[in-house]
């Protein structure tokens, strides 16, 4: 999650509320004036609201760590202070403060990093020290800054010039720097990491080219010219979780979807045979833009064999910032846009054709509703005892924690939920085993002690 990205220049909450999807997008985070919300995504293209804080805060950046209860937010009128809590519980575990403003916030099973303007932190996720602090980091007013998912490979990548488009990546788990990536002319805009954590797509202010490098190698593996006619803003960046597509949002009212020919292992692209027939028309421009490259001027040679969306969906509104994520349901994938009005919109996505995406489904998450007035006592002690809303309710104060007790909690949070959908009557992890009939009868009728 990042503030930056969500704010730019339009203020706190631009548009309303914050929306996230969380690392392998099964969920969807939102943050507004009145709280934080936590959406579960189901497989009939549905969505289901799991929790709601309604503490009255306004909150600006909210993430949760897969599907576990660990839940990391900033509050609009606490901006350099990080809560991290257990939504379940309704406890606050801990919380820092920094010295300036957080921008961004990222999650994964290992790390937690926070982002300032001009510096980076990184926690352990198991008990919240930190680790390692990057200083002196090129200026980066918009906290743009993207871990990978993967605790394998486990990078941070942040940029590494304010003028043009370079990127540091940092091993967040051997805590050194790893390589440094030139992929742009023009300062960044969009970072995003494959479930993997080999793949990195980044995208430039200019907006009309998204490049996929392949991490730690540094090697260019694609470039996709998102259009032609004009320079947007690119908001968000995604891969699929199979990592065959990555999706990419911008202040127009278009989605491209492009899609990554040898997705199922991301392996590096091998070069087609030379005897393959062109795909299409697109495909025969290219092979001759190949065959006739020294006749053609370089910048027009590069545009021509620059590949082009596969599929791409037209938003209902413009002028909302909006978060993407592909997932694939038991029926097809689907591409999924939250939107800071509120609203996550399903489309279909033709994995065979590509071409435009028809939406299915539009979900209203949050209805326009003032903040409650309750409990102005509790509301004051919290404040008082620097905890949450809930946990003044429960008499904890996370600075009078133990470090045993903090870890208890943190261990509580980092355990995942089963998966949602139908139980299995014969799975023991949905249902306790039953004892037989007869015993149940005896265990009845002894008396007791």
């Amino acid at each position: 999650m990042s503030l930056g990205a969500g704010q730019n220049t339009e203020g706190t909450n631009a548009g309303g509320i914050f929306v996230q999807f969380n690392q392998d997008c099964t969920s969807l985070v939102a943050g507004s004036s009145s709280g934080y919300h936590l959406f579960a995504l189901t497989p009939d293209d549905g969505v289901e609201e799991i929790y709601a804080s309604r503490s009255g805060q306004d909150t600006c950046l909210v993430d949760r760590l897969f599907s576990s209860s660990l839940v990391a937010i900033v509050t609009v009128s606490a901006p350099r202070k990080l809560i991290v809590c257990h939504y379940k519980k309704g406890t606050e575990i801990c919380n820092y403060s920094y010295s300036n403003t957080i921008l961004a916030v990222k999650l994964n099973r290992s790390r937690l990093i926070v982002c300032l303007e001009e510096s980076l932190h990184i926690h352990n996720i198991r008990d919240m020290k930190i680790l390692h602090t990057i200083r002196d980091t090129p200026p980066n007013p918009r906290g743009l800054c993207a871990l990978s998912p993967c605790v394998d490979h486990c990078y941070v990548a942040y940029p590494g010039s304010s003028a043009v488009g370079e990127v540091q990546i940092f091993d967040a788990v051997h805590l050194n720097a790893k390589c440094v990536i030139s992929a742009h002319d023009s300062p960044l805009a969009a970072l995003a990491w494959s479930m993997c954590g080999r793949r990195l797509a980044t995208a430039s202010e200019r907006g009309t080219v998204i490049r996929v490098f392949a991490v730690p190698e540094r090697t260019r593996l694609y470039e996709f010219r998102r259009g032609v006619k004009r320079c947007v803003s690119i908001a968000c960046l995604a891969f699929s979780a199979c990592g065959a597509y990555l999706a990419a949002t911008s202040n127009t009212e278009t989605v491209h979807v492009f899609r990554l020919q040898e997705a199922a292992d991301e392996a590096p692209p091998e070069p087609e045979p030379a005897a393959a027939e062109p795909a299409g028309w697109m495909g025969w421009l290219q092979q001759a833009v190949s065959a006739g490259a020294g006749y053609l001027p370089a910048h027009v040679a590069d545009v021509l064999a620059q590949g082009r969306a596969f599929a791409a969906a037209r938003l209902p509104v413009t002028g909302y910032r909006a978060v993407a994520a592909i997932t694939n349901t038991a029926r097809a994938p689907r591409l999924l846009v939250a939107t800071s009005a509120g609203v996550l919109l399903v489309f279909a996505l033709d994995a065979a054709e590509g071409g435009e995406c028809t939406l299915l489904r539009q979900h209203q998450l949050l209805e326009p509703a003032p903040a409650p007035a309750a409990a102005p006592a509790l509301l004051h002690a919290a404040a008082a005892a620097n905890n949450s809303y809930a946990g003044a309710l429960r008499g904890r104060d996370p600075t009078r924690m133990t470090d045993s007790e903090r870890a208890c909690e943190l261990g509580a949070a980092l355990a995942g939920e089963p998966p949602r959908g139908p139980f299995d009557l014969r799975d023991p992890r949905h249902f306790p085993p039953m004892r037989p009939a007869a015993a149940a009868t005896a265990a009845a009728d002894t008396p007791a002690q």
